[in-house]
């Protein structure tokens, strides 16, 4: 049975993630801090769809956190066939507002917890020639917010650049780039989006569906919905003075999970 290893899998794009791949028939890893959490959604999947899920309690934010998770996606006994790099979260306020330990928090689960996850995926993915990495990414990486769209655009940027340096190994890699999902996200971190239109919102099973056909289809970036499509290809075209201004009233807002 393929493996996926899902982090910040015990709500909102990561549990979709988790029951798209049990209904397809994946063993899981469940990653997130909450060990209860974890432990309700792994008897709900196994009652549902019958697969093998196992539950890995880690902070991600933390050395000790993201080495639990190298060491398991280092095993070569039990091998993980998808890597999902979902977990993260995002900040009420901006730069120089927010406390640069908190700022350094996200650098580290952002960035450093991505890379070194996607590091100790790969080699065993290369030595069977198949393997797939998905680095939740957001379309703030398009547009200047701060440390929330820079780590995002470094995950952009890295996801691509794996992309090109695996080619020909059947290691695939992608970044997905959701805009306003209807999760549990902007709840968890105070952050008020009553001013966000209705049409804007996506469910985060569109987004895992989008991502998972466009990683099928050997794509290295997923910008899930056509309208957030729209969104980033004007980004990429606008003055850097206009991108500021539609952002500056909705700083910390633009994710997912």
């Amino acid at each position: 049975m393929p493996t996926a290893l899902i982090t910040g899998a015990s709500a909102g794009i990561g549990a979709a993630f988790a029951r798209r791949l049990a209904g397809d028939g994946l063993g899981l890893v469940l990653v997130a801090r909450d060990a209860a959490r974890l432990d309700e959604e792994a008897a709900v999947l196994v009652a549902q769809y019958g697969v093998t899920v196992e539950v890995l309690a880690a902070d991600l934010a933390t050395d000790e956190g993201i080495a639990a998770v190298e060491a398991r996606l280092g095993d070569p006994d039990r091998p993980v066939d998808l890597l999902v790099n979902n977990a993260g979260f995002g900040l009420r306020e901006g730069f120089p507002t927010v406390p640069v330990a908190d700022e350094l928090t996200m650098v580290k689960l952002h960035i450093e917890a991505v890379l070194r996850l996607t590091h100790a995926a790969v080699p065993g993915m290369r030595g069977r020639g198949r393997g797939y990495v998905v680095n939740v990414a957001s379309v703030a990486a398009f547009l200047p917010r701060g440390t929330y769209g820079a780590s995002k655009s470094w995950v952009v940027n890295f996801s691509q650049s794996a992309a090109r340096g695996l080619a020909g190994t059947g290691v695939r890699v992608l970044a997905l780039c959701p805009g306003f999902t209807r999760t549990e996200f902007h709840d968890r971190g105070g952050i008020d989006m009553t001013e966000v239109r209705p049409w804007m919102w996506l469910s985060a099973e569109q987004v895992v569906d989008e991502c998972l056909r466009d990683l099928a289809r050997g794509r290295s970036v997923s910008v899930p919905s056509l309208r957030y499509k729209a969104l980033v290809a004007a980004a990429r075209k606008a003055p850097l003075a206009a991108l500021v201004g539609i952002t500056s009233g909705v700083s910390g807002r633009i994710d997912h999970r």
